[in-house]
């Protein structure tokens, strides 16, 4: 079983105590649930969720409990309102802007501090592109492209997160200052990332991908997308948690594009919320993907930021905290608007 948040609301105190629930702490509130996975689609008011027994209850808690903010030395990350991370790609042949920061460390950490001078809470810097046929590259040379970078980043007060999938790419972004680690294969690629992870301490995203161990666009498709990635999941964090990582320090992505349908991504992004249940932080990962080209009569990657924007503003209506995009400012300032709105009507 799972639960889906449903039926939200734009005036909580309109509404008696207990009819309603906020969304992990944040700015959404909703006043039902639809139980996904257990029978018949069906709707369950937010007060009766307490006669759906002890699975319910658990799902319950951790869908409204707030996310405890990451202290990351100097800088703190906050989860109590959507929060951009910029992507920022140092790679020749990432599918959206590889090639633009390729063997120049100073242009590549001059955009990062760009993009966290127009708002970005986050930097994301990766050194291999997880495109689909993209090749494999050498830990050493990531390491190598990534380390300056990071360095220089952290050198003038960014917070840093690093996109990579090998252990020793890992810990030299993290020696470099790098403050969490985002691992498109949920920290099963490499064999000695889960321990890496746990004994730095460090922060992980951890993303769904169908068959991680060989790549991250394989798999065979779905009989229910969004219990199957909410299933995964959940196994994933109880087993990094048991792995040594605190589940505070824990966030999920649903790997939206990584191995999944145009179908698939849309049933995932409206079942967003449902992914609260999982008790940890969400990133949403959706700038510029196929599925935004696929929905526009095929919009090349430099036309997608009107789709890319319309759904960081889904994410943030289901309440996801970090919107990982490639156009930082666009996306802050859809935010900003949004978070006005919501500012507006939550005060009466």
């Amino acid at each position: 079983m799972h639960l889906l948040p449903t039926q939200f609301v734009d005036a909580p105190f309109a509404h008696a105590d207990g009819d309603v629930a906020r969304l992990a702490g944040g700015m959404q509130w909703f006043a039902a649930y639809e139980i996904l996975g257990d029978g018949p689609r069906r709707i369950v008011p937010v007060a009766d969720v307490g006669g759906l027994g002890t699975r319910a209850a658990t799902l319950h808690a951790r869908i409204v409990a707030p996310r405890a903010p990451w202290a990351l030395g100097p800088r703190t990350l906050r989860f109590d309102q959507p929060t951009v991370a910029g992507i920022l790609n140092v790679t020749p042949d990432s599918f959206s802007d590889g090639g633009a920061h390729d063997g120049d460390p100073a242009a590549a950490a001059a955009a990062g501090v760009a993009m966290a001078a127009a708002g970005a809470a986050l930097i994301d810097v990766g050194g291999e592109s997880t495109r689909p046929g993209a090749p494999l590259i050498w830990e050493e040379d990531e390491a190598r492209r990534i380390a300056p970078v990071v360095e220089r980043l952290a050198a003038a007060g960014t917070l840093v997160s690093i996109d990579t999938r090998k252990a020793p790419v890992m810990d030299a972004a993290l020696a470099a200052g790098a403050a969490i680690v985002n691992d498109v294969s949920a920290l099963l690629w490499d064999a000695r990332a889960l321990a890496l992870v746990a004994t730095r301490g460090a922060p992980v995203v951890l993303m769904h991908s169908p068959d991680p161990a060989k790549g991250p666009h394989g798999g065979d498709g779905y009989a229910d997308v969004v219990t199957e990635v909410l299933d995964w999941l959940e196994a994933r964090v109880e087993a990094v948690v048991a792995g040594g990582v605190d589940r505070a320090r824990i966030m999920v992505d649903p790997g939206i594009g990584f191995g999944k349908s145009l179908s698939d991504n849309l049933a995932l992004l409206n079942a967003l919320p449902a992914f609260h249940g999982l008790g940890c932080p969400i990133m949403l990962g959706a700038s510029r993907k196929r599925l935004v080209g696929a929905l526009d009569n095929e919009a090349p990657v430099e036309r997608r930021l009107g789709g890319s924007v319309a759904l960081a503003l889904a994410g943030a209506a289901a309440g996801v905290q970090v919107l990982r995009v490639h156009d930082v400012g666009e996306t802050v300032q859809a935010l900003r608007v949004w978070r006005g709105l919501r500012d507006r009507a939550l005060s009466g």
